[in-house]
């Protein structure tokens, strides 16, 4: 099993904490967080911010909020 770094645990944490992980990349996900303090405070603060925020719904979001939001991550990735 390879070991899961700390970039593919914060695209990967939605769909954990949604249990869509099948179990080979959960117990790599888990696996990870047994080893990175960091990588544990990020789950604990989007759980935090889920317990919070609950959920927002799509329309909630202006197109311009939207498109932001969407560039955000787009470029976020290319780093």
């Amino acid at each position: 099993m390879d070991d899961l770094s700390c970039k593919e645990l914060v695209e990967l944490v939605t769909e954990y904490l949604e249990g869509g992980l099948d179990a080979i990349d959960r117990a790599r996900f888990e696996a990870h967080l047994t080893t990175c303090p960091p990588c544990r405070a990020h789950l604990g603060e989007m759980r935090r911010t889920i317990d919070v925020l609950g959920h927002v719904p799509e329309d909630s979001l202006s197109p311009e909020a939207e498109q932001d939001l969407l560039t955000a991550f787009r470029d976020w990735k290319r780093g």
